[in-house]
């Protein structure tokens, strides 16, 4: 299994080397050289198995046998068993044809954990097979930052530093980050947007001898191995509810589109889904994208869902890459037009064949409120990112009421406390290991939207933990 960049200009490499790169060096984003696609029978023989069985064989069709679904079997076990569920992505039924896949049960209750807790020993075996250590640097809007370092934390062999906009997350989200005291893990709170810390993070990985002299790799979903991670749960949500004899549906609220992206990939591979329903705030670019091909940037607006406060989104690119036929110079040219100018024009044909698959919905917040309330009243407590996704799938639903809809369930209500609060009056409890998460003492450093005084940040970093 090789990977080659959507831009064109950075050499193949196996999935070891995509995985400690993380952002090809010619700005683009690793896919795989050709799609692994499984046969009817082949889905079936997957049905039944435990999850991290299941997430071992699904991965092991992109590692290339490096590692092989042997080496990645207990790795997974052990990567799966903290989460609060044997289940580990359990299906809640809504109402007779919408179903929640509750990706919160890790240890920092969003979906994230759903790759990020395989992402941390995959990377200590193969660093340690190679004697290396890199230094992992990553942006969030909200719940990658407090997987990333939940699972890099204490390791030997990392170093990770990430940068959240400052003022724009939950408290939940900031203090899961800013709490943790490990020596190799460093937090910054830029003045800024999501938009600016993942520019950021993309500048020092162009900067390439920043890049080689701390060792750059990434964790967040511009890395393969993130997005190949996340494609299990699809697969398994799928064959409980009767795939590859069933059509399913797929409604994920998504900023980064690395969410949807996987249920793309799952489809790409063979999988019956019919439609992919892509859930927005009032930061709706990818909504307009959907609905009438307007892929422009606006000012990044703060919401009731800040994992979704994107103008930007990253993973785009990767079905870019393949909705022009994977032409990388084509994909590198609307990615150039789109930092110069906003805009991305995206052929007509291309667009509408898109346009089979994706549909869009978006939601401002007091919509937002609204859903979360009628949910509760039906039973369910979601979060404001849940809620829009449920939104979303009641609202574009599939033309055949046979098909049923998943919806991605991203994060546990009580990360989100003053939206549950507005809508609900109640107080969503932290589970218990995370009870006294407001008295725990936090540290992380602030600084100006600035390359050169976060890069030298990272350096002062890094050189602390090597001396």
């Amino acid at each position: 299994m090789r990977y080659i960049s959507t831009r064109g200009d950075a050499p193949p490499r196996d999935f070891e080397g995509v995985l400690l790169a993380g952002l090809a060096e010619d700005g683009g984003l690793f896919v795989p050289e050709t799609w692994p696609v499984l046969t009817s029978a082949e889905w079936r023989k997957l049905r039944g198995l435990p999850y991290p069985q299941l997430a071992a064989r699904i991965l092991s069709l992109f590692t290339g046998g490096q590692p092989d679904e042997a080496t990645l079997r207990p790795m997974l076990e052990r990567a799966y068993a903290s989460f609060s569920t044997p289940a580990v992505a359990p299906l809640v039924q809504i109402d007779h044809r919408t179903f929640a896949l509750e990706l919160f049960h890790g240890p920092t209750l969003a979906f994230k954990d759903m790759a990020m807790q395989a992402l941390g020993p995959l990377f200590d075996h193969v660093l340690t097979r190679r004697g290396e250590r890199v230094t992992i640097v990553g942006a969030t809007s909200g719940d990658t930052g407090s997987a990333a370092i939940e699972a890099c934390r204490d390791r030997s062999a990392i170093d990770i530093v990430i940068l959240h906009p400052e003022g724009r997350t939950s408290a939940v989200q900031r203090r899961q980050m800013t709490t943790v005291m490990a020596d190799n893990v460093a937090n910054i709170a830029v003045d800024g947007s999501f938009d600016d810390c993942q520019d950021l993070v993309k500048a020092m990985f162009a900067d390439a001898e920043f890049r080689g002299e701390v060792r750059l790799s990434a964790v967040n979903s511009i890395n393969w191995a993130r997005i190949a991670l996340q494609i299990p749960y699809y697969v398994a949500s799928a064959l409980a509810l009767g795939a590859p004899d069933r059509e399913v549906a797929f409604a994920v609220p998504t900023g980064n589109f690395g969410n949807v992206l996987a249920a793309w990939a799952a489809r790409r591979m063979g999988l019956p889904i019919s439609q992919l329903i892509v859930g927005s705030n009032r930061n709706d670019i990818l909504v307009r994208w959907i609905t009438g091909n307007d892929m422009s940037a606006r000012a990044v607006e703060p919401s009731h869902s800040p994992s979704m406060d994107i103008q930007v989104s990253s993973n785009f690119e990767r079905l870019l890459f393949e909705m022009l036929g994977r032409d990388a110079k084509a994909t590198a040219e609307a990615m150039r037009r789109f930092r110069a100018e906003g805009k991305m024009p995206i052929p007509d044909a291309a667009w509408k064949s898109a346009c089979q698959v994706f549909r869009g919905f978006a939601l401002d917040d007091p919509g937002t409120l609204e859903e979360i309330t009628r949910l509760h009243g039906q039973g369910y407590l979601a979060d404001p990112h849940t809620a829009i996704g449920i939104a979303a799938a009641m609202h574009v639903p599939p033309a055949d009421p046979a098909i049923p809809v998943i919806v991605a369930a991203t994060a546990h209500p009580a990360k989100f406390p003053d939206a549950v609060r507005q809508a609900t009056g109640l107080e969503a409890p932290l589970p218990p290991r995370l009870a006294d998460l407001y008295d725990r003492p936090e540290r992380f450093t602030r600084l100006p939207n600035d390359l050169g005084q976060v890069e030298s940040f990272v350096r002062a970093h890094i050189r602390r933990n090597t001396a």
